[in-house]
């Protein structure tokens, strides 16, 4: 049973950077897309990026365009979200998940994600 489980968060100031990672077990990278998800109390979950293990290709949301970056580390089955010039406004509890599929161009709107990390609390503040 695969399983996909994040690390890093943590709290930063506004224009700082904070670098979270999810890392599949008992899967390989190539046969996943990595969706991340971020959740404020009381609104409704954001879809913000994505990661296709296939070919490596990735899609943003234009609110994290320009300043968030997925990166992989195949032999260790790992996705790195690099966030940079963080805003009050990113805030939230962080996901990564995981739909299978063989396949470029990943959907973070519209993809099948069904193996959830456990989320990560992200802190933005001065």
């Amino acid at each position: 049973q695969a399983q996909f489980v994040q690390s890093g968060g943590g709290s930063a100031q506004p224009g700082g950077s904070l670098r979270l990672s999810c890392a599949a077990q008992d899967a390989t990278l190539d046969y996943w897309h990595i969706g991340w998800f971020r959740q404020v109390p009381g609104k409704e979950r954001e879809a913000i990026m994505c990661f296709s293990g296939y070919d490596g290709s990735t899609n943003y949301a234009e609110s994290v365009k320009g300043r968030f970056t997925l990166t992989a580390d195949y032999p260790k089955n790992t996705v790195n979200l690099q966030m940079n010039n963080l805003k009050a406004e990113d805030t939230a509890v962080y996901y990564c998940a995981a739909a299978r599929s063989h396949a470029r161009n990943c959907d973070y709107m519209r993809g099948d994600y069904a193996i959830w990390g456990q989320g990560t609390q992200v802190t933005v503040s001065t």
